[in-house]
């Protein structure tokens, strides 16, 4: 099946960049995660979520946890946990309705280069997700034990360049701000960011 959107392929013939999309295509884009793709995912600490809801309307959220909380069961295969969160349920609302699902994942810190894995998802319980794959870790932190999983079977994996990806560095406990209240799991509403933004107090 030929890579892209057909609303890809009717720019690309407007703008001329049909060639230089086939190129890129056909040598970056895979329908799995290889080898150097796996090892790129398990030592991710963070990714972008993107999904929709049955209309279209879309949603861009952030996921993060320890290095590895995005798991490589197979090489079509990835799963992550959702934590206790808002209660909102946004995302997971959404791959209710539309099973498509977009993860992009940025290395700012070592290699500046990123990942995108696009995939048709579905939550797991998870205690079906550990029958099915014994091996998931158990993390001790109340704020990092799995409700559920979302299990994506990968349709497209393929690079995000490095051109324009800033690089950053880690904060560390010298240099970052230990103790300013962030924690996980914590329902106290000013360690969680309180109305940063004002949207409670009716801030214009």
């Amino acid at each position: 099946m030929r890579a892209g959107s057909d609303g890809e392929h009717r720019l690309q013939q407007r703008l001329g960049t049909s060639d230089r999309a086939a190129r890129f295509y056909g040598d970056q884009v895979l329908s799995h995660v290889n080898a150097r793709m796996r090892a790129f995912v398990a030592r991710q600490e963070m990714f972008f979520l993107a999904t929709a809801d049955r209309h279209g309307e879309c949603d861009n959220t952030f996921r993060a946890g320890p290095p590895g909380f995005l798991r490589v069961l197979d090489e079509r295969t990835l799963a992550y946990p959702e934590y206790r969160g808002n209660g909102v349920l946004a995302s997971l609302g959404n791959i209710e309705e539309n099973p498509h699902v977009g993860i992009l994942m940025i290395d700012f810190f070592r290699d500046r280069i990123g990942l995108h894995v696009n995939g048709r998802a579905r939550v797991v319980d998870d205690a079906a997700l550990r029958a099915a794959h014994p091996g998931l870790p158990v993390d001790e932190v109340p704020g990092r034990r799995a409700v559920v999983w979302v299990e994506v079977t990968v349709e497209e994996a393929y690079i995000h360049c490095a051109k324009h990806i800033p690089h950053l560095r880690k904060a560390t406990r010298e240099t970052g701000r230990e103790g300013d209240g962030r924690a996980w799991g914590t329902d106290d509403t000013r360690r969680k960011g309180g109305d940063f933004f004002g949207a409670a107090a009716g801030t214009p």
